[in-house]
């Protein structure tokens, strides 16, 4: 494959849009969809109709067309990518799942939640289908690397799942501990969506290595931007109730970047609303206020920028073309979603 000259990552230049990607990708995305809805069937009534209703709800795909994405860019030309990127959407899916059970969440993709509606115990045990699900499509593709890739990935998702509830109401977080956390509960399924392709390709080391670094930053900076987007967006925008972050004691980056740059008071509002538990009518708004002072989602937002320049330049590798400038533009939507 051909080595290209490095790219020019100002994102802000960019079409900050997934519709290269659908329109490229769409013949592919109509397959892996309709193998989802295949597998989704079960004689439980309740297993269908449940873990329908989450993927009705729309969602981007966005991890599943980065395997499909990943492997047209490396040149396959088989099907295996079709039930791989199924895989990858299951485990998404599953994770969201337990996440809103976790997180006592009510609304996903401005929709209520499958607990909500069904309660804990149903949505936490038809996740737990969904991922007995990817591992039967990940045994039916036959190769142990891509195994290794995938059950890696959800036990790495998983440590970091568990690490953010270690650190929940902790404001002496550090910053590199966050972005272990958010590396492995965000980043880690981007970055093997993305490998995979280069996997089935059958290409060199390096490639794997570069589309991994692309996933990796991507999945970092599309998280950065959902934790400023807790304090910054409209419920409407959001797809999920604004606030949740804060009100469940959950320490993210535009929080540590307000301590740190806070004086006594500020920290103090802190440590009561989110250590203590402690908060009070008009302590959201305050909390807003202290981050838009202190510069933290700016801040927040011009390191998911950085973020995501870096996954832009890890496709440097590969040859240019309508496939790899889409990627480059995914990168800018990522960031986008913030300004």
């Amino acid at each position: 494959m051909a080595l290209v000259t490095s790219i020019d990552c100002n994102l802000k230049s960019l079409q900050p849009s997934l519709d290269p990607l659908f329109r490229l990708l769409g013949a592919d995305l109509n397959r892996v969809n309709a193998l989802i809805v295949a597998r989704m069937h079960s004689p439980v009534a309740l297993i269908p109709q449940l873990a329908g209703h989450i993927v009705a709800a729309g969602g981007k795909r966005l991890r599943p067309m980065l395997t499909l994405a990943s492997a047209h860019l490396c040149g396959y030309r088989g099907d295996r990518h079709i039930a791989l990127a199924a895989a990858v959407e299951f485990i998404h899916t599953a994770t969201l799942l337990h996440d809103d059970v976790v997180d006592t969440s009510e609304l996903r993709r401005g929709r209520d939640t499958a607990n909500a509606v069904w309660g804990n115990k149903p949505a936490v045990l038809v996740g737990d289908f969904l991922l007995a699900r990817a591992f039967e499509l990940m045994v039916e593709d036959g190769s142990l690397r891509i195994l290794e890739i995938l059950a890696h990935a959800a036990a790495v998702i998983a440590e970091g799942e568990v690490g953010q509830l270690v650190t929940a109401n902790d404001t002496t977080t550090t910053e590199a501990a966050y972005l272990e956390i958010i590396e492995a509960k965000t980043a880690a399924l981007f970055a093997a969506a993305s490998r995979l392709g280069a996997v089935v390709a059958e290409r060199p080391p390096a490639e794997e290595e570069a589309l991994e670094r692309f996933g990796c930053n991507l999945g970092i900076a599309y998280q950065l931007i959902d934790d400023m987007l807790d304090f910054s967006a409209r419920q409407s925008e959001l797809g999920k109730s604004v606030g949740d972050d804060f009100r469940d004691g959950k320490i993210t980056l535009p929080i540590l970047i307000a301590f740190t740059r806070g004086d006594a008071e500020d920290r103090a509002f802190w440590r009561r609303t989110l250590e203590e538990g402690r908060q009070e009518p008009g302590d959201f708004e305050r909390a807003v206020c202290l981050l838009e002072r202190r510069g933290a989602l700016a801040e927040t937002l011009r390191r998911a920028r950085d973020y995501a320049a870096e996954a832009a330049q890890a496709l440097a590798p590969f040859a240019d073309g309508p496939l790899r400038r889409a990627l480059v533009e995914t990168t800018a939507f990522a960031t986008a979603r913030g300004s």
